[in-house]
């Protein structure tokens, strides 16, 4: 049984802003940023398909 107002429960964001990045991609729960990496590794998270090749290479 529900009310109207048991629509009001899922306000709470997963995503908050990240510190390192600055997008809103930083999981609260799991502590870590699915944009850059930060909370995982010090390193940029970096993939090459997310780069466009120009001229037969990959620009990062």
């Amino acid at each position: 049984m529900s009310t109207k107002s048991m629509g009001l429960h899922n306000r709470k964001q997963p995503h908050v802003r990240c510190r390192r990045c600055g997008k809103d991609s930083y999981l609260k729960r799991k502590r870590y940023c699915s944009h850059c990496g930060y909370g995982h590794t010090a390193k940029i998270r970096a993939y090459a398909w997310q780069s466009k090749k120009i001229n037969g290479e990959r620009k990062y």
